[in-house]
């Protein structure tokens, strides 16, 4: 155990404490089991934003579990629950994905490759951030290669059963200029994804944590000065580091339908996934991506983001995730979520405002850095129990049937919103 990143403002503790002892660490202390009274309120006060302040209502009266029943014979459990969903056209056995995380200093030593092992075991996708190949390198001469892309490539293909799950790569404006998916996509190492169908490409806008801006990392010297010609440098006075800044890239409509045209076009064997940060238009970003074709949109909410940014950005810039699932959910397409997502009630929410997965970003990084080899496999065992548990208290038993009607209070939808007749997830 490393225990050394941190993350101020998340649940830190309880993610680690997940990493370590799996399904035991969705309930409450087992030493209090009979001599304890738990309620409300057991583990502490909710974040103050609105996606913690609804809340899951099971009905009285339950169609779905009565199917169910005449179905199996029995009287159905949560263990009926099926969880194997398609994420952005990959089969994954969970409602989860791992969220990118690319060139930052907490990616730092094996983090990546531990973390790519284990989410193929786990049959979910993983997701390769943005700027890896342009500051750490492609992998086959790299000085670091358990943090550069290919290894990170080459891990995840090592587990799994190679149906499940797949490598998503992300593109920012350093890496098109390095041709990044072009080196992907042209590399054997990447020939048995492209073949299964689990490979895709991410077009990113932005990022929960600092929209409007690309992303940040802080160097010492000599590492800045090996970037200088491609991103924008900002010397950090009585520091002695430099922030590094990447560009985040000009979006219209018809640039964005432009590129997803060029995306299909181009790499026509890899799945098109479109990343927005939460922007007061993320709903009409999210339908215009749909209708040029992406087979996923992601919407990172304000609470999203592991990298580096101005505090008060972190704390007064972009919609909550609450907001941005209001916008988008009613989409035509595949929508994923991410922001703060660590814990069962949390991720089945945000099934309930139309996410088909929801990312692990934050809490994937602190439970292999709390356990390289199992951290993320108990964490994800952990989640797995709740969210079965909590699905099934609905009445339902897939993750698709959970919907709005599974949650509240919601504001007044506007008509517009959702148009006459339209499924909430599509």
């Amino acid at each position: 155990m490393s225990g050394m990143l941190r993350a101020p403002g998340f649940p830190e503790a309880a993610v680690r404490h997940r990493a370590r002892t799996g399904v035991e660490a969705a309930f409450p202390p087992l030493d209090g089991y009979g001599a304890t009274l738990y309620g409300s309120g057991w583990s502490g006060p909710g974040h103050d934003d609105p996606l913690e302040r609804l809340r899951l209502l099971p009905p009285v009266f339950m169609e779905q579990r009565l199917e169910k029943l005449i179905d199996l014979g029995r009287e159905p459990m949560p263990s009926d629950v099926s969880l194997e969903t398609v994420i952005g056209g990959f089969p994954s056995r969970l409602p989860f994905y791992v969220s990118a995380f690319g060139s930052t200093a907490a990616a730092r030593g094996d983090l990546g490759t531990s973390l790519g092992r284990q989410a193929a075991r786990l049959g979910i996708p993983l997701v390769v951030g943005e700027n890896v190949v342009p500051v750490i390198g492609y992998g086959r001469l790299g000085a670091q290669p358990a943090r550069a892309l290919l290894a990170r490539i080459e891990a995840y293909g090592q587990e799994g059963d190679g149906r499940h799950g797949g490598i998503v790569v992300q593109q920012s404006t350093e890496d098109a200029d390095a041709e990044v998916w072009n080196l992907v996509y042209s590399d054997p190492a990447a020939q048995p994804f492209l073949e299964a169908g689990r490979l895709a490409f991410e077009l990113k806008t932005g990022q929960g944590a600092k929209p409007g801006l690309g992303g940040m990392t802080l160097m010492d010297g000599e590492a800045a000065a090996a970037v200088a010609e491609q991103y924008a440098l900002l010397p950090i006075p009585g520091d002695g580091r430099t922030l590094r800044a990447s560009s985040p890239g000009t979006y219209t409509e018809e640039i964005l339908r432009q590129q997803i045209n060029l995306m299909r076009n181009n790499y026509p064997r890899a799945r098109v996934w479109v990343k927005l940060h939460p922007g007061r238009d993320v709903g009409a970003a999210a339908r215009v991506a749909w209708a040029a074709g992406a087979d996923s949109v992601t919407v990172d909410g304000a609470e999203g983001g592991t990298g580096w940014a101005p505090g008060g950005f972190l704390d007064h810039v972009g919609l909550p995730l609450f907001d941005c699932l209001l916008a988008a959910g009613a989409g035509p397409g595949c929508l994923l979520a991410g922001g703060r997502i660590w814990e069962g009630t949390r991720a089945v929410k945000c099934l309930a405002l139309g996410a088909r997965g929801v990312g692990l970003g934050r809490a994937a990084l602190v439970a292999v850095d709390e356990d390289p080899e199992e951290g993320l496999l108990r964490l994800a065992a952990c989640l797995d129990l709740e969210v079965r548990m909590l699905i099934s208290a609905l009445g339902k038993y897939d993750t698709t049937a959970v919907n709005r009607d599974d949650v509240g209070p919601l504001p007044t939808v506007r008509k517009e919103e959702v148009p006459h007749g339209e499924s909430v997830r599509g």
